[in-house]
């Protein structure tokens, strides 16, 4: 650390951490220098440290993907209705995620113990994720979804944390989109695994388990394996030439805990004073509520809309697969590789391709019709028009939280990813709870299910992607600004920005307890 002037500390706080135009001491003023312009990690130790949080992120995202693809299963074995599935694939592991991962996340970065705390999280929701595959009804199966979402919540943004230092910057966004894959494996696997329990009689819930004990074996492996990088400068940071504040308190008793306070605060301020902040999440959180809609209700859909064809789960799982993955990865080689020409790519991959793959998906889910009723010429439509879908759609998971984590600043990145899943965890996990509270009171095998599933992907997953595509087109100028360090200026007033982003988190939050609470009501009716 190096000691600066207090005009050079406010000129700094100006541009990175937006601290009000305040008299700063000189003698509590300090700059941390333990950051790195290149990190110097030997390729051995990355490649594993990749595979490794790869495989843990797979396993934490694998518990969707059995819900998903086993859902007449589980709501006929645990006694289920329509809406209270909805609640296990919502909000039940949505709300802990939002509301748990800032705290957990803070203490990765106040400790600078990332690595033990991705640990501690992962050895937690495998034993949940065991609990919930020996529950037997609803509440039992709820509360070991709540209790698993408790160390599922710091898990991506650990990740994507650990990896934005482990590489060079141009070279994160092809690491972050690796770290994606699993999204896409996972579901491959699921599909595979379905056909197969299937035909042998196996239950669901021994995936779980099976997936709890594999878990806990690579989360040791994490700790052991993956190190702690020296944090890397940001990309506003790089491209001004500054160094980040740190934030230090006089030497007292209760100096870790003020110090803890400024952290919080000044990565708020940041995140409030940043220009493109609000638009980028709220566009994410819209791309996401498509995604969780078509990931956690087409695969059943599709199973009913084609009961003739039992290998339906089977190619689906592959096709998101194989497509899913190489097309991120692709959008995560392409934007690193014109990392030196534009930064913006990110935000294009994400707004174009989405708007484009919404048409596919509507033909997806009128296949059938668009084949005047023949299965066999509509299976064939299903299988090109979901290709092309996901070719399209999926390029930007990797590109778009990349370029998230090298904006934010580097001491408490994993604080503010946190933040930002949270806001889209509390927007996107309504999806699912307002499809399954609109197929209330519909039996599952009836034609009106059918209907009824059809009309409202038809409607949210276009529109979700609309929204979001809109959203990142209109932030392209603002994120310039940001990563030119022109953050907005002065004290945020109540009456401005300040009051619109306090009024834009209590409106959220309303909404998602009364949706949580009629969902529960309906669930239990």
């Amino acid at each position: 650390n190096q000691t600066m002037d207090a005009k050079q500390e406010e000129d700094l706080h100006q541009v990175y951490y937006a601290h009000d135009n305040s008299d700063h001491s000189s003698q509590n003023s300090q700059i941390d220098t333990a950051l790195t312009t290149r990190p110097k990690i030997p390729i051995w130790r990355i490649t594993i440290s990749l595979i490794l949080l790869f495989l843990n992120y797979f396993l934490a995202q694998y518990d969707k993907f059995i819900l998903s693809y086993f859902q007449d299963d589980v709501i006929s074995s645990l006694h289920l209705s329509s809406s209270a599935y909805g609640v296990l694939s919502g909000y039940a592991t949505g709300i802990v995620y939002a509301l748990l991962a800032l705290p957990t996340a803070f203490v990765a970065d106040y400790t600078a113990a990332r690595v033990w705390v991705l640990t501690v999280a992962a050895v937690w929701w495998s034993l949940c994720a065991i609990f919930q595959g020996l529950s037997h009804n609803f509440w039992q199966i709820l509360l070991a979804r709540i209790g698993m979402g408790m160390g599922q919540a710091p898990v991506e943004a650990l990740s994507v944390s650990l990896i934005s230092d482990l590489l060079r910057q141009d070279y994160v966004f092809l690491g972050e989109s690796l770290l994606y894959v699993g999204v896409y494996i996972g579901e491959a696997v699921s599909g595979q695994i379905a056909v197969a329990f299937a035909r042998t009689g196996t239950p669901w819930n021994n995936a779980l388990i099976a997936m709890g004990i594999v878990g806990i074996v690579i989360a040791l492996l994490v700790r052991v394996f993956v190190p702690e990088p020296k944090r890397q400068i940001s990309l506003v940071m790089a491209n001004n030439e500054r160094q980040n504040p740190g934030s230090t308190v006089a030497s007292t008793a209760f100096a870790p805990m003020l110090t803890a306070r400024k952290n919080i605060l000044s990565t708020f301020r940041y995140l409030a004073h940043m220009r493109s902040f609000y638009l980028l999440v709220l566009s994410s959180a819209f791309r996401q509520l498509g995604g969780y809609v078509f990931g956690y209700y087409m695969p059943s859909y599709l199973s009913n809309l084609y009961p003739s064809e039992p290998s339906l789960l089977s190619r689906y799982g592959i096709i998101v697969g194989v497509v899913g993955s190489v097309t991120v990865l692709s959008g995560g080689l392409i934007t690193s590789l014109m990392w030196s020409r534009t930064k913006l790519l990110p935000l294009y991959l994400t707004a174009i391709g989405g708007m484009i793959s919404s048409i596919f998906v509507l033909l997806m889910l009128f296949s059938l019709n668009a084949s005047n009723g023949d299965p066999n010429r509509g299976i064939k439509v299903l299988y090109g028009t979901m290709s092309i879908a996901y070719m399209t759609a999926e390029l930007w998971l990797g590109a778009i939280n990349s370029l998230i984590a090298l904006l934010l600043p580097p001491h408490t990145k994993t604080f503010g990813l946190a933040v930002w899943s949270l806001i889209q965890v509390l927007i996107s996990s309504s999806g699912p709870q307002i499809v399954g509270l609109s197929l209330r009171n519909t039996e599952p095998e009836s034609g009106a299910y059918l209907e009824k599933t059809r009309i409202a992907l038809a409607v949210i997953i276009p529109v979700g992607y609309w929204l979001a595509g809109i959203g990142f087109l209109l932030a392209l100028p603002l994120v310039k600004l940001d990563i030119a360090g022109r953050f907005v200026e002065g004290r945020l007033q109540w009456c401005g920005r300040k009051g619109a982003f306090l009024a834009g988190g209590c409106v959220l939050g309303a909404l998602v307890v009364a949706l949580f609470i009629v969902s529960i009501y309906y669930s239990t009716t």
